[in-house]
């Protein structure tokens, strides 16, 4: 039997402690509710937080890590540049990295794709399809055609991402907005996934095919490898003459 995936999934935890709206959804933080809702025999899950030491995010962390989940809105700024470039490197070397919804203005997010990820967005409680585009693909298996959402946040097109490597989901707004909703890339030795939906005021990660989705992707994501990305210079393996 394989070894589980160990999966750590981040969140800043601000609006959760701030706005009595988000915690009545919340109560344990979306990081809480996320890690519950993909719990599973095959994944080794722990939970960390901005506030906490080294913003939860340790060496020691990621090195155990083989992939991490990202949430966070309100303290992009707040990540300190170590951080940053402590995870940016453990990617880079194959960790996973699935970037949920505002991670696209995180200064980790940006790093690794080296755009600047802006996007349209407008809160109006509006309705939300996210067609199935790859049904065959690891990550969007056991999801059907659509995705249906009563309330989100919109996020519109254009998208300042390099062009994705594989496009899974295709939103569709009530406003008449489409937006590229599922995406992987690979940086290095790296998965990297994003997934769009998951405004802090709406019950969207109770969705079982929104839980579905992460589940898949962090195991598509997973650390298969850990290899240094430093430049080095050997000696010849054969003689030179």
């Amino acid at each position: 039997m394989s070894e589980p995936t160990r999966v750590l999934i981040w969140n800043e935890y601000r609006h959760e402690r701030e706005r009595q709206e988000v915690r009545d959804i919340y109560p344990d933080g979306i990081h809480g509710q996320i890690a519950g809702g993909i719990a599973s025999d095959d994944l080794d899950i722990r939970t960390a937080t901005l506030d906490e030491p080294e913003q939860g995010l340790s060496e020691e962390v990621l090195d155990w890590a083989d992939v991490v989940v990202w949430w966070a809105h309100l303290a992009h700024l707040e990540v300190e540049e170590e951080i940053v470039q402590r995870v940016h490197q453990r990617v880079l070397s194959g960790m996973g990295f699935v970037a949920l919804h505002s991670t696209h203005d995180s200064k980790i997010f940006k790093r690794l794709l080296g755009t600047s990820c802006s996007l349209k967005w407008r809160e109006a409680n509006e309705a939300e399809i996210l067609w199935n585009l790859q049904p065959s693909h690891p990550i969007c298996r056991g999801i059907g055609e659509r995705i249906e959402l009563d309330h989100e946040e919109m996020y519109g097109e254009r998208f300042d991402v390099p062009e994705p490597e594989e496009l899974l989901f295709l939103s569709w707004f009530q406003g008449g907005e489409v937006f590229r909703s599922g995406c992987t890339w690979r940086r290095g030795h790296g998965r990297i996934v994003y997934f769009r939906p998951g405004h802090e005021t709406h019950p969207t990660y109770y969705n079982e095919s929104v839980l579905r989705v992460i589940g898949n992707a962090v195991r598509w994501a997973k650390r298969t490898m850990n290899l240094p990305t430093e430049c080095t210079n050997p000696d010849p393996v054969r003689s030179i003459t």
